[in-house]
Formats: structure tokens, C-alpha cells, sequence
């Protein structure tokens, strides 16, 4: 089952997504911290220079990853006021935002908590993958909880 919090902003998309739609989203008058996380493609994996990613998700089943990350959240951190989850599909140039996380709690030390269970559990659980092309014009499919340096966070 698919949860639901009125609260929450939870997508998948093609267009590009918007720092400022995502913290106002996150906003909210009981909220006395906002953290975002801003996913971005950067120009090189490894040393290696990279051109541009695409990405693909199964959507169906990352969605329900968004859900249950959502409600992870509502359970553990229960003063959280807003939670935002945004994963951009397609082909990204260098220096886009490719993910938004922001959560919107009452104190900081909780939203950064939330937000770093957020983004650690999504790229370890949901199906998306990322396709880095690069400059030499080979390119590799690589799942992004495959992603170098992300560790999942325990809570």
C-alpha cells in the first residue's frame, strides 16, 4: 500500500526540478528547520570527464520507495512537518539537479537526520538507474545505489 500524507511532495519527472518548489514546499509555520538536498550531475566519475547522464527509473516501484521513505520518516522523526522527494528522469547536462530532498521539522537536528535517511535510502532502494556518458564517447548503466562514497544510514 501506497502512502499518502497531504504533506508530502513526491515525484518522478522529465522537467527540470526547482530548489524553490521543493523548499516551498517544505515549508510550513511549525517548521523551525528546512534541509534540501540537492543531487547534482557534476563533470567527472573517478577523474573520468563525464558529458552528460541520463537516467531511467521503473516508476511504479520507485514511487513506492518515496511512499515508504515518507513513512519511515513520519514514524521515526514524528514532529516532521514536510517531506519533499523529487527524482528527475532523462537526459541531464552537466551542473542540473538530478534529485531534491527537502524536509521541513520543527528543529534541525531531526530534518537533518530525516533528510539524510531520505536521500541514503533512495539510492540504495529505488529503482532508478543513471547512465554516465563520457567524453572518450563510451558510456556505462550503473544503478545509483551503486553510486561511489553513499552508505546506507541507520536509524
Amino acid at each position: 500500500m501506497i502512502h499518502s500524507d497531504s504533506r508530502d511532495s513526491l515525484k518522478i519527472t522529465f522537467a527540470p526540478l526547482s530548489l524553490t518548489e521543493a523548499y516551498q514546499l517544505a515549508d510550513d509555520g511549525g517548521n523551525g528547520a528546512i534541509v534540501l538536498m540537492s543531487g547534482t550531475v557534476r563533470n567527472q566519475t573517478e577523474g573520468k570527464p563525464v558529458l552528460f547522464l541520463e537516467y531511467q527509473a521503473y516508476e511504479p516501484m520507485a514511487m513506492v520507495i518515496f511512499s515508504q521513505i515518507a513513512q519511515t520518516i513520519r514514524q521515526t522523526w514524528r514532529d516532521t512537518n514536510r517531506i519533499v522527494i523529487h527524482h528527475r528522469t532523462g537526459k541531464l547536462e552537466i551542473g542540473e539537479i538530478s534529485v531534491l530532498v527537502a524536509i521541513g521539522c520543527p528543529h534541525r537536528g531531526e530534518a537533518f537526520d530525516a533528510c539524510r535517511y531520505a536521500i541514503d535510502t533512495l539510492k540504495h532502494n529505488a529503482p532508478i538507474w543513471k547512465k554516465e556518458h563520457w567524453v572518450d564517447g563510451s558510456s556505462n548503466w550503473v544503478s545509483i545505489g551503486a553510486c561511489e562514497g553513499d552508505l546506507p544510514f541507520k536509524v
